[in-house]
């Protein structure tokens, strides 16, 4: 993997990280920085749990990724405090 890779597969990952902050009912505490980490983690949890599937975008399947993010975010948002009532 080149560096140039592994930037585009973190960026790809934060984005999918900000998509799945906007679906579930909470925040990601400590902004930008750690939803690219949350993005990440939500990649391997998403391929782990569902497998690739979906589109490919720089190495990353989308669908399991933002479905990974989004279960990731709402079980450290609910143990942080940080849920949102809509």
């Amino acid at each position: 993997m080149s560096i140039l890779s592994f930037l585009l597969f973190l960026v790809v990952a934060a984005v999918c990280a900000f998509i799945a902050e906007a679906i579930v009912p909470g925040r990601v505490p400590g902004g930008w920085l750690v939803a690219a980490i949350f993005g990440i983690i939500g990649a391997w949890l998403g391929a782990a749990l569902f497998g690739n599937f979906g589109p490919v975008l720089a190495g990353v399947a989308l669908l399991p990724t933002i479905i990974g993010s989004a279960i990731l975010v709402f079980v450290v948002s609910l143990f942080s405090g940080y849920v949102v009532r809509r």
